[in-house]
């Protein structure tokens, strides 16, 4: 009878042995690693963003050109008479001249500035519907720890999440300026 007792005893700890090794299995901690710059360059919203970008710089290009094009007339204009003109003439058209020339260059800076500025302005707004979208798919997938790929050293790319991430957003239609769906509400699953 003993044997028996202590057959079921050692049977019982056994079970009880799996069942603990099983839930500590369970417990392993789920941790996934995102490249916000592959996001960006590869999801809809970041190709929308770089549409959106490329369209500005056209335009700015073209009326850079244009009023390259004007000024280098102006200067041809002024190289070709300087031999005709007064003195008075030639000092108000050089005047001219300089005056347009300032204006030009300002005017490409003020380009680059808006340019920089669009480009800050539409990154932060993906980051910031990426993250609200992958802490929705940390919270709904289990993961323990999302990080941006960044700030790992080290990771092997079976926890790099990012097309899973991409694929969220293109089926959620995320787009700039706050249309699209809401990556927070939505039911995305992992």
């Amino acid at each position: 009878m003993r044997s028996i007792i202590m057959k079921f005893a050692v049977l019982a700890f056994m079970v009880t042995g799996m069942a603990v090794s099983q839930a500590h299995a369970a417990d392993v901690a789920k941790i996934g690693v995102v490249d916000l710059q592959r996001f960006i360059l590869e999801s809809d919203i970041g190709k929308a963003a770089q549409a959106r970008i490329d369209k500005e710089t056209s335009e700015m290009e073209a009326d850079l050109e244009k009023k390259g094009g004007q000024l280098e007339t102006l200067k041809k204009k002024l190289e070709r008479d300087v031999m005709v003109m007064s003195e008075n003439k030639k000092e108000q058209q050089e005047r001219e001249y300089r005056i347009q020339m300032n204006d030009f260059k300002t005017l490409q800076r003020k380009y680059s500035d808006k340019l920089r500025q669009l480009e800050q302005r539409l990154v932060m707004e993906i980051q910031e519907k990426a993250l609200a979208l992958a802490e929705n798919m940390g919270k709904k997938g289990g993961y323990l720890l999302l990080l941006e790929k960044t700030a790992t050293i080290y990771y092997p790319q079976a926890i790099d999440v990012t097309d899973k991430l991409i694929e969220m957003a293109n089926k959620q239609n995320l787009s700039l300026d706050g249309k699209g769906g809401d990556a927070a509400a939505s039911d995305s699953q992992e």
